[in-house]
């Protein structure tokens, strides 16, 4: 049992909670976040530009408390997608982004650790094409489930709120555990792996004691119905899964002639198998929430003008 706990200096940026519509957005939410941690560990006055901001705060962050810096950065891509559809605002997004992300490169002696969420890896505008020491888990066996519910943890952990629901719902245990899993259970995020449950369906339908489609009712997110409105895609070919080479899904292109990489990075897609002599994988619809959500894009979403 750890008995000594020891303190980082932990800078938590989050890109998610803004709108970017111009080329000052991003400028002044990195800048108001800057100030934050120069409100603390202090500025130097040679330091003008976001990005050597970037580096002065975390060299003194280091300096000042003894200990390596860690870095969180969540949905370090939301600016870039929300940009999808203006070119001249995605270049200088990504120029933007390129500076600032490649000091965590430059500024490597001064960090203890770093993590950063989003949906893409955004090859074409090469946002990390200076940054080439990370280490992409999102498709690596010892990480597959940390961000969710496997089926034992289901039943082990929540049998009072399994017990409580199957007597609302005048069902049997089993067979209430069985409609979970159908409807919430089956993301992979490699080929070997136990199923995931959606954490927030899990949690809505205890809460709400009724099965209903927690998830999709979140809302599409706005860059994956773009994407969709520009392709010609079949979205009909997915209802029975389809195989693809992984380099067909995994290298987060957003482009709309293959809308597929998005839609599987976006959760909508999952892996349902692998064809290792082919080295072939096969996706599909995780459950019936999202296919059922999914498949209602093209009506409600895709064609408005239609209804």
């Amino acid at each position: 049992m750890e008995k000594e706990w020891k303190t980082y200096p932990v800078f938590h940026l989050d890109l998610n909670a803004e709108k970017y519509d111009s080329p000052q957005a991003l400028v002044e939410i990195l800048s108001r976040q800057l100030t934050q941690w120069e409100l603390k560990y202090g500025k130097g006055e040679d330091e003008e530009t976001l990005s050597g901001r970037f580096a002065g705060v975390i060299r003194r962050a280091c300096e000042q408390s003894g200990r390596g810096v860690v870095v969180l950065v969540d949905e370090y891509d939301k600016p870039l997608l929300q940009a999808l559809d203006d070119g001249t605002l995605l270049d200088d997004y990504r120029k933007t982004l390129k500076a600032f992300y490649g000091v965590l490169k430059s500024s490597d002696r001064y960090l203890r650790f770093v993590f950063l969420t989003g949906v893409t890896k955004f090859a074409q505008v090469s946002v990390f094409s200076d940054l080439n020491q990370l280490n992409d888990i999102s498709m690596k066996i010892p990480y597959a489930n940390i961000c969710g519910i496997t089926k034992k943890e289901l039943v082990s952990t929540f049998t009072p709120e399994l017990e409580r629901l199957a007597e609302v719902q005048e069902m049997s245990f089993e067979d209430t555990v069985d409609k979970m899993t159908a409807m919430y259970d089956g993301y992979h995020f490699t080929y070997s792996e136990d199923g995931l449950f959606n954490p927030f369906s899990v949690l809505n339908v205890f809460d709400g004691l009724m099965f209903d489609n927690y998830w999709f009712q979140t809302g599409t997110p706005t860059y994956l119905v773009d994407l969709l409105k520009q392709s010609d895609y079949d979205l009909r070919l997915l209802i029975d899964g389809l195989e693809v080479g992984s380099s067909g899904f995994a290298e987060y292109r957003a482009e709309a002639k293959n809308p597929l990489p998005m839609i599987y990075q976006s959760g909508y897609l999952t892996i349902k198998n692998f064809d290792k002599s082919l080295n072939l994988y096969t996706l599909g619809f995780p459950n019936d929430e999202v296919k059922y959500g999914f498949l209602k894009i093209p009506d409600t979403l895709l064609y408005p003008h239609l209804f």
